[in-house]
């Protein structure tokens, strides 16, 4: 089947945080990973088909959801998964909230990498946690690890936890397997906990291989715990369902007491429908959508080289999310978001909420038609065209 991703849904009005979040009936959203795509032809039947069931109680999970799960990640990922690993989540971040509670006390800290995706750093101090960031050294315009400095803080006795961001967002790094192999020894070396946070492990472009983190090495596995999601990926964020995998059993009852306690494990039967539907018979949406993604970033990178050069977009990797250098404008990320949306109604996500070393960045979603793209970026260049005449 050919989809169509130049069309542009109408999302105004439909209760979307993205699209109405303010007032503006010509607002372009390019800021929260949520995709304009309408869901793979087989999602929407599979929900039609269930919506007509007319029963919509609690739901027990089948065994197809697992199989779903497991069929997805060997063939996408070469990582096979036993079917007593995977459980059923509502989302991400609340498991990432649930995990962190189960695995650090009062005081304790955990490492992260910033910038970083900014719902870590919530998760970690809701629960009385520490954030400490091995931050990432951005050089010639990008990013890289700095290994010694993960292993000095690796090395306090306080870090329990390491959240990988793997993809990264919002640095559109894809980590190659001697990157993971050689922070996932530090963390075996100091007894440092893996939370791997993979929800864009499929949005990754030719060129690149996304690698499981538990898929490297046999210790990898018992000492991580790894989180994925249909939602990034088919755009079905709205059903909230993800999964985690953790092998080591004394760490699956750990993570299983803490689910139970946050009751975040009872999954809606849309969740297990769409989540099947998805994993079984979406990977030809998802290639082509993967392929119109990155037809966006080149048609966004040329437009900034011919009319924005000051400014540096970074490699895409992995994700659907831009990572553009705007340092050259002279203004921090949090004043430029505000100026974008009163004067160009175009909403960014700010650098400032990633963490240290990013209030000179924007991130921008392209995950849209090319229509809404080109749009918000003629906007963008009259709003930036200004602040770049008057710092000169």
């Amino acid at each position: 089947m050919i989809y169509n991703f130049d069309k542009t849904i109408v999302r105004r009005g439909s209760d979307s945080v993205k699209w109405n979040q303010h007032d503006y009936d010509d607002l372009i959203p390019l800021w929260v990973a949520d995709m304009d795509f309408p869901a793979a032809q087989p999602v929407v039947d599979a929900l039609a088909q269930r919506v007509q069931h007319a029963v919509y109680g609690y739901a027990t999970i089948p065994a197809t959801f697992y199989s779903a799960v497991m069929s997805w990640s060997s063939q996408r990922h070469k990582f096979v998964l036993q079917p007593e690993w995977i459980l059923p989540v509502i989302g991400v971040v609340p498991a990432l909230s649930a995990l962190v509670s189960a695995f650090t006390s009062p005081g304790d800290k955990v490492l992260v990498q910033e910038p970083v995706y900014h719902c870590f750093f919530s998760s970690i101090e809701r629960n009385q946690a520490e954030v400490v960031s091995n931050d990432l050294i951005y050089r010639n315009g990008e990013y890289a690890i700095d290994f010694e400095d993960f292993e000095y803080k690796a090395s306090d006795p306080k870090v329990k936890l390491f959240i990988l961001c793997s993809p990264h967002n919002p640095a559109g790094r894809v980590w190659t397997r001697a990157e993971l192999e050689r922070l996932g020894e530090i963390c075996l070396r100091h007894q440092v906990l893996v939370i791997s946070d993979e929800i864009h492990c499929d949005l990754v472009f030719e060129g690149h291989t996304h690698i499981p983190f538990g898929s490297i090495s046999a210790a990898f596995l018992a000492n991580s715990i790894t989180c994925v999601a249909p939602s990034k990926t088919f755009n079905l964020a709205g059903l909230q369902v993800a999964t985690v995998f953790v092998a080591d059993p004394e760490l699956k009852r750990k993570v299983q007491q803490a689910f139970l306690a946050n009751e975040i494990s009872s999954i809606s039967p849309f969740a297990i429908t769409g989540l099947i539907a998805a994993y079984e018979s979406g990977g030809e949406w998802l290639d082509q959508a993967l392929s119109y993604i990155r037809a966006n970033y080149v048609y966004l990178k040329g437009f900034m080289v011919e009319y924005l050069p000051a400014l540096h977009v970074l490699p895409l990797e992995g994700t659907s999310l831009v990572w553009v250098d705007c340092a050259a404008l002279g203004i921090s990320s949090r004043k430029l978001g505000q100026l974008l949306l009163d004067e160009a109604h175009v909403q960014v996500n700010v650098g400032a909420m990633y963490g240290k070393g990013s209030d000179a960045f924007i991130r921008l979603n392209i995950a849209c038609s090319r229509e809404v793209l080109t749009t918000g970026l003629l906007r963008l260049k009259t709003v930036f065209s200004s602040l770049l005449q008057g710092a000169k």
